[in-house]
C-alpha cells in the first residue's frame, strides 16, 4: 500500500526530545504537506505529519491509501532552546504558522500523543475493517449489470462484499467488489 506521503521520515517520539517541548502548528500550501515536512526537517525541526488510511477508488477498484490526518496541517518543534521558529514562516510548503492574535497556537506533546495512537489503529486495520459496509446494512448496487438493485450485506473482506439479492423469489448470493456498492 504505497502513497506519495510514504516516503515521510519516521516521526520522532515525543519523548525522545525535551518532553515539556510545546508543538507548533504550520499551515502548509495545498498538498504540499511532504514539502513542507521535508523542509522543515532539513531545517533541523522535529516534524510529525499524521497520515490517515483510508479507501479511495483508484482505476475501478477500492485501494487503502494514506493521506494526512489534518488536511494542509503539520507539526513541529524546536530541537534545542536556541532555535528560533521565525525561518518556518518562509519554509517551501509553508504559508505561514497558525496563530491567535499574536500568540502562536501550541499543542501539547499529550495531544499528540493520542493523535498518534489514533493513526497506528487506524493504519493497522485492514480494508474490510475501513469499509463503511458491514453485514446487515442495506446496499444498493452502482456501475455494474445490476445497477439499482438492493440487498443485504451478508459478509465483507478485504476484496469482495457478499451481498444477498432477492432474484425471482429467491435470495442469490452476489459477491461483488467495494466500488459496486453504495449504502441505502
Amino acid at each position: 500500500m504505497s502513497s506519495k506521503f510514504d516516503n515521510r521520515t519516521a516521526n520522532p517520539d515525543p519523548a525522545s526530545t525535551d518532553s515539556e517541548s510545546l508543538w507548533f502548528l504550520a499551515h502548509t500550501r495545498p498538498r504540499l504537506e511532504t514539502v513542507a515536512l521535508q523542509n522543515l526537517q532539513q531545517q533541523g525541526f522535529d516534524v510529525y505529519l499524521p497520515l490517515y488510511k483510508r479507501l479511495k477508488k483508484i482505476d475501478a477498484s477500492m485501494q487503502a491509501v494514506f493521506e494526512p490526518m489534518f488536511s494542509r496541517y503539520v507539526f513541529f518543534r524546536t530541537t534545542s532552546l536556541a532555535q528560533s521558529i521565525a525561518p518556518v514562516r518562509s519554509t517551501r510548503g509553508v504559508t505561514q504558522i497558525v496563530s491567535f492574535g499574536s500568540e502562536f497556537a501550541t499543542i501539547r506533546p499529550d495531544t499528540l500523543d493520542a493523535i498518534r495512537q489514533l493513526e497506528q489503529v487506524r493504519n493497522a486495520a485492514d480494508v474490510a475493517e475501513l469499509s463503511a459496509l458491514r453485514p446487515g446494512h442495506l446496499v444498493r448496487f452502482c456501475n455494474s449489470a445490476l445497477s439499482g438493485l438492493e440487498g443485504v450485506v451478508k459478509s465483507v473482506s478485504s476484496y469482495r462484499v457478499a451481498v444477498l439479492l432477492e432474484i425471482m423469489g429467491r435470495q442469490q448470493l452476489v459477491r461483488v467488489d467495494h466500488h459496486q456498492l453504495v449504502a441505502a
